[in-house]
């Protein structure tokens, strides 16, 4: 339910700042701004903008796909007992993804006054690896055509990530892809360390 309320609110907010290009200058993440202007709101809202309808629909997607299945999974965890409410945890996980993950750019950009990015990549991106925490041998689709082991994606993601952000030959904020994802598998050891136990007895079942 939440990652639907989430991809409801998104999908809005997007497609109205898609028709009014000062609300999208207003809620981008622009590091200059951030930082000399102190309009730390833009951390977050950035998360809520997308470039166009495809970047929107294949976050979206994703998000929806793989958020309802950590959403149950956080909600186990609180029937457990090892959390006290799995619905808080699962906001508490995209909102910290989405300002962690930015950190690296508003570092990198600080004084670029040109320099802005919006999309909830980095969110989606942890909210994807936070189910290959708990279902790492389960097939993700790689290039949306190949399926291949979570983990094994995973690693080809942060290492494909972590190249390109190097790059910076495109229009992709990959750094809050890395991020995004390095935030999202750590969580639930952050929230219960002893779950490592359950990563890998799903790495290597009997």
């Amino acid at each position: 339910m939440i990652t639907l309320v989430i991809v409801i609110i998104t999908s809005l907010i997007s497609v109205l700042a898609f028709r009014q290009n000062e609300l999208f200058h207003r809620l981008d993440l622009s590091p200059a701004r951030i930082v000399h202007k102190r309009q730390y709101y833009r951390i977050f809202t950035h998360a809520f903008l997308h470039a166009d309808y495809f970047h929107l629909g294949i976050n979206m997607l994703v998000l929806y796909s793989f958020g309802s299945y950590v959403e149950k999974i956080f909600a186990d965890l609180e029937a457990q007992g090892l959390i006290f409410s799995g619905p808080f945890f699962y906001i508490l996980l995209y909102a910290c993804s989405i300002a962690l993950a930015s950190v690296s750019t508003v570092t990198r950009y600080r004084n670029d006054e040109a320099y802005s990015a919006v999309g909830a990549s980095g969110a989606v991106s942890a909210v994807v690896f936070s189910y290959i925490f708990f279902a790492p041998l389960e097939k993700i689709y790689f290039y949306m055509v190949l399926p291949i082991p979570g983990i094994l994606f995973g690693i080809l993601y942060l290492v494909y990530s972590s190249y390109m952000s190097k790059r910076s030959s495109d229009n992709i904020n990959h750094s809050a892809h890395f991020w995004g994802a390095v935030v999202g598998f750590v969580f639930p050891l952050l929230l219960e360390p002893r779950l490592i136990s359950v990563f890998f007895e799903n790495l290597f079942p009997n």
